[in-house]
């Protein structure tokens, strides 16, 4: 990139000077603040926001429904594991039919509606006390014939 710069006395130059530090700042400034947003993407918390979500469980549910595939072999293992960890082969058998089809059957949208049910069960239960409405004042006193 070639510039030419029409400088005629040392006020010019010291005018040009100054342009281009502060053009130099501005990029270098721009640079950092690009920089930190593309790192930003490879967090945690940037992965969660983009990946996590229901519409994106649903773009790749469309084609492969791969919550229903996870679940129908996970939901057994956990059942047998952990709830029905003493029964007999025939119960365990039982459930693993029955949470297997289970599994098939939820895809996306019925886990994030189990989810947001869910959550809003335990934020209902920290929003018990109600405030009184407060009175309005519309500015008319108390004396008055229309009050």
């Amino acid at each position: 990139m070639n510039r030419k710069y029409n400088i005629n006395n040392i006020e010019d130059l010291h005018l040009q000077v100054r342009l281009l530090k502060s053009e130099y700042t501005a990029k270098g400034d721009a640079l950092v603040g690009d920089s930190k947003k593309y790192l930003h993407q490879f967090t945690i918390n940037g992965f969660i926001k983009k990946y996590a979500t229901p519409s994106a469980f649903l773009k790749i549910d469309d084609k492969f429904n791969i919550s229903s595939k996870v679940l129908s072999m996970a939901l057994p293992l956990v059942m047998n594991s952990t709830f029905f960890k003493g029964s007999g082969l025939v119960t365990k058998a039982l459930v693993s039919l029955a949470s297997g089809k289970l599994g098939k059957s939820l895809d996306a949208e019925h886990l994030s509606a189990i989810f947001n049910s869910v959550t809003g069960w335990f934020s209902k239960t920290k929003r018990t006390k109600e405030k009184p409405p407060l009175e309005v004042d519309y500015g008319i006193p108390p004396d008055s014939e229309t009050y």
